[in-house]
């Protein structure tokens, strides 16, 4: 166990045209990912990778959602997280519980974010990736009322200004 790399793939990953055919790795992936694709060519290299056993595709155990999504509301990414994007870090966090060495291959700087957060290791693709681990604090640009980090609405509730987002606290990602 933990011998061999695993890496586990969100829906960026895919949209950049990668292709999990390297046999260094075990390359894994959630259901909903192919349900965020939208090109035939993309589906279909999803599709082809699962089928020829490229790519195993999981469902991440409920108590490493929640974990996340916990983790994704106290930086403030929560908004900007998908389900597929939820899933992929559980499913991560899950592999790596088990003794695997595992790594989010994602653009998504949101999802970089929590994974630093968590511990998990992450790489990019088509972006350099995140410098600082952040955490958001969201605020009204009109009135300058602030809300927490996990606050679910997109307009100010004092007078309807749509909600911003910059950065509380940074630290450097190792």
């Amino acid at each position: 166990m933990g011998s061999q790399k695993i890496i586990v793939l969100d829906t960026s990953a895919f949209i950049a045209g990668f292709i999990p055919f390297a046999a260094e790795y075990c390359a894994y992936s959630v259901p909903d990912v192919e349900h965020e694709l939208k090109d035939g060519l993309t589906v279909a290299r999803f599709q082809a990778a699962v089928e020829t056993g490229k790519i195993k595709i999981l469902t991440p155990i409920t108590h490493f959602v929640e974990w996340v999504r916990e983790a994704s509301k106290e930086t403030g990414d929560r908004v900007y997280l998908s389900e597929a994007d939820l899933n992929v870090l559980a499913l991560a966090a899950q592999l790596k519980k088990e003794g695997y060495s595992s790594t989010v291959v994602t653009d998504d700087y949101a999802m970089q974010n929590v994974a630093t957060k968590l511990g998990i290791n992450f790489t990019s693709l088509a972006t350099l990736g995140i410098k600082y681990h952040l955490t958001w604090l969201i605020y009204c640009p009109a009135c300058r009322r602030k809300y927490p980090s996990d606050y679910k609405h997109k307009n100010c509730e004092v007078c309807g200004t749509r909600l911003k987002r910059k950065p509380q606290n940074k630290s450097p990602v190792k």
